[in-house]
């Protein structure tokens, strides 16, 4: 079993900064791509930015320029780091980690919200 275990969520004035993170944890040999996604009420949870187990990134247009995401393979750990915030950023945060045979992970969330 493997757990995901978010923190860093909260609230921030618009342009303001906060820093998610989240740390994996159970049995664990390997972690593929861990990453970030988001949820507002009534949309589909989308995908926000990823990192391959070798630094690859990907992130979502509305976040280029202005989120970063980065991972710590000793600790299990993968962070956002969220900057110049938006209201529009306002949403449930969830960690992602594909891990071990390719087997998909899920933080419990947290919210980040921004106001203007």
């Amino acid at each position: 079993q493997v757990q995901l275990a978010e923190s860093g969520g909260g609230s921030a004035q618009a342009g303001g900064s906060l820093r998610l993170s989240c740390v994996a944890s159970g049995i664990i040999f390997r972690i593929n791509t861990m990453g970030w996604y988001r949820q507002v009420s009534g949309k589909q949870r989308e995908l926000v930015a990823d990192i391959s187990s070798s630094g690859t990134r990907s992130y979502a247009d509305s976040v280029k320029g202005r989120f970063t995401i980065s991972r710590d393979n000793a600790k299990n750990t993968v962070y956002l780091q969220m900057n110049s915030l938006k209201p529009e950023d306002t949403a449930v945060y969830y960690c992602y980690a594909n891990v071990n045979y390719a087997r998909s992970y899920w933080g419990q969330g947290t919210q980040v919200t921004v106001s203007s």
